[in-house]
């Protein structure tokens, strides 16, 4: 019936969540080619600091703003903490840097990291800070139910997506499925 003029529509499950595959042969020798730069600064002197300085300035900075309270204070410090943290590690895939023929294209930073095995210093490391964040900011909210939901909810929405279980699992409702956002590469 299809006589190669039409172009077919693929099918393609509708659910919500589905997993990566893994990469081919050619993918796999790419990434083993060239180090990835995007991932390896995580591992270099002072990455982690730089943690703990932007949770400081952040919480300077939002404890300057005229009519803010501390509860509140912590609680934004939270949420930016977290919101930009999971942007960089977990939104964004792929990396900015054009030498490595798209090696990495279906990865995100927290799976290119460490050559995406897991619990690795650097990946303790980073779990840990937003707990801690979560901790400190419960604590000084004083455990207020409606900061501590609020906190709550920022904490799982960084940490699960760190989990083994969540290595490759996408959520096709916040970002598409890579099959429909790049139609013009298959």
């Amino acid at each position: 019936m299809n006589d190669g003029s039409k172009k077919s529509r693929r099918r393609r499950s509708s659910s919500i969540l589905y997993q990566e595959p893994q990469e081919s042969i050619e993918h796999l020798s790419d990434q083993a080619a060239i180090p990835n730069l995007n991932a390896n600064w995580v591992n270099a002197k002072g990455a982690w600091a730089i943690h703990i300085v932007l949770i400081v300035a952040l919480k300077i900075f939002f404890s300057i703003i005229p009519g803010i309270q501390r509860d509140t204070a912590w609680t934004l410090t939270n949420i930016t903490y977290m919101f930009g943290s999971y942007l960089m590690f977990h939104w964004v895939r792929g990396i900015p840097f054009e030498f490595n023929a798209g090696a990495y294209d279906n990865l995100n930073m927290w799976e290119q990291m460490d050559n995406g095995d897991q619990f690795t210093p650097t990946k303790k490391f980073l779990l840990s800070v937003p707990i801690c964040l979560f901790l400190a900011s419960t604590h000084y909210t004083r455990y207020d139910l409606t900061y501590f939901t609020i906190n709550v909810m920022a904490l799982l929405g960084v940490v699960v997506p760190k989990l083994p279980s969540s290595h490759r699992l996408r959520v096709s409702f916040l970002s598409g499925h890579p099959d429909d956002r790049y139609p013009d590469e298959r």
